[in-house]
Parts: C-alpha cells; sequence; structure tokens
C-alpha cells in the first residue's frame, strides 16, 4: 500500500468525516461525533469549526447550500470518502499483521 501523507486521520476527523456522509452543520456533527465513538470523543466548538476548515482546504467536505437559517452544513465529498477508505484499508492491515504475531506468539508460549 503506498504511503498517503494525509494518513493516518486522527480519531476526531475520522469521526467527522463518517458524520458527514449526510449533511449536517456544526451541532449535528458534534452530537453525531460523540454517538459514533459512543461518548469517547467530544469537541468543543472552537475543535470543531478548526478542523472543518482543515477539511475544506484538504478538499475532503465541502459546504452545502442551506436553505434556511445561516448554519453551514457539510458534507463529505468522494476525496473524502476515498480517504477514510484507505485509512480503514490502513487500520485492517495492522489488525491482520497484529492478531497473526499475537497467534504466533500464543503458539511459542504453549
Amino acid at each position: 500500500m503506498k504511503r498517503n501523507k494525509q494518513l493516518p486521520l486522527t480519531e476526531t476527523v475520522y469521526y467527522i468525516l463518517l458524520s458527514l456522509l449526510e449533511p449536517r452543520h456544526g451541532y449535528l456533527i458534534m452530537q453525531r461525533v460523540e454517538e459514533l465513538s459512543e461518548g469517547q470523543v467530544r469537541m468543543a466548538a472552537g475543535t470543531l469549526y478548526g478542523a472543518l476548515d482543515n477539511l475544506v482546504k484538504l478538499h475532503f467536505i465541502k459546504p452545502v447550500p442551506e436553505q434556511e437559517g445561516r448554519r453551514k452544513v457539510y458534507l463529505i465529498t468522494q476525496e473524502g470518502k476515498d480517504m477514510l477508505r484507505l485509512d480503514q484499508e490502513r487500520m485492517q492491515s495492522l489488525l491482520t499483521i497484529t492478531d497473526q504475531l499475537l497467534r504466533e506468539d500464543e503458539h511459542e508460549e504453549v
């Protein structure tokens, strides 16, 4: 697997991207991230909006027109989905290698 300089994604960024598989504004993103992480990841508004600005610059997410109100709504882009998939594959590879080595180690101890 060729290395991508954007990988690994931070846990927070990973959850933000997952939360934006559907259009959401900031507060809903924070709620969804907390839900997806089972309460393990909680973000302050400043942290979230800094991350959103960065993800827009990287073209991982894009703002979408909001019909009502002044809330900025975001949605993941194809590039963002591709990054999620690449990071998923990276993590799966790590898990596979770890599992193999732990199994080998268990057999050696017997």
